[in-house]
């Protein structure tokens, strides 16, 4: 009967501890990009993540956005006295937002639920 308690005992350990880690939805990890082609990241000096185990959010790609703009482009007074002008620019324009990671960029990441994938939320803010 000794060894059916050391079940028991080690089953309701699991069951504990598994019940403590169903309350944390996510994970949040923090990590360095090592590569930027193909993406891997090294999280806090403990795992390699590849591209196939990375779901990038908006904050860490690059993409087209488009803007409403209003400004005056101004020439300036040409060597040869060409008389100088200028230009209204006006309206929405379509731009590409210059976002990917960079090899060095350190990230904030989250873990799926008991999953193999990371969101990677963002770059941390500072500068190095």
């Amino acid at each position: 009967m000794l060894a059916d308690a050391n079940g028991l005992v080690l089953a309701v350990k699991k069951a504990a501890m598994d019940a403590q880690k169903s309350t944390k939805p996510v994970n949040v990890y923090f990590g360095e990009v090592i590569s930027k082609s193909p993406l891997a990241i090294n999280v806090e000096q403990k795992m390699l993540l590849g591209e196939k185990q990375l779901i990038l959010t908006r904050n860490v790609t690059d993409y087209m956005t488009t803007v409403t703009v209003q400004w005056t482009a101004e020439n300036r007074v040409p060597p040869d006295g060409e008389t100088a002008h200028t230009h209204n620019i006006v309206g929405t324009k379509n731009f590409l937002m210059h976002n990917a990671l960079e090899k060095g960029d350190r990230v904030i990441l989250i873990r799926q639920q008991e999953g193999q994938k990371f969101i990677v939320v963002d770059r941390i803010g500072g500068i190095g």
